[in-house]
């Protein structure tokens, strides 16, 4: 089993939920509007005047083999408007009950 971290411009949200959909995701937990700033060009999801996007936040649990597709599906949205902000962090889960 796989975990993947999902954070990103809360305007991909519906494509975020059809893309865990389609890839038959059901397990996974939304931490509604978050805040951030991307590491590399990413501007502040801060909701705030001087910054007013603002971001949301899911993790999936995803099957070892279904995972380098919906990474791959996350990319290739992120590249449709890379200036949005959407990133994925994958891991492995050790244990789970």
């Amino acid at each position: 089993m796989k975990a993947i971290f999902i954070a990103y411009d809360q305007a991909w949200h519906e494509k975020i939920i059809e893309l865990l959909d389609h890839f038959n995701c059901r397990g996974f937990t939304g931490f509604g509007t978050v805040q951030g700033r991307g590491s590399v060009k990413g501007e502040p999801h801060y909701g705030t005047h001087a910054w007013p996007s603002l971001a949301q936040a899911i993790i999936a649990m995803v099957e070892d083999h279904r995972a380098p597709l919906v990474m791959e599906a996350l990319h290739e949205l992120d590249a449709q408007k890379p200036r949005l902000g959407l990133r994925a962090f994958q891991w492995t889960v050790e244990a789970s009950i």
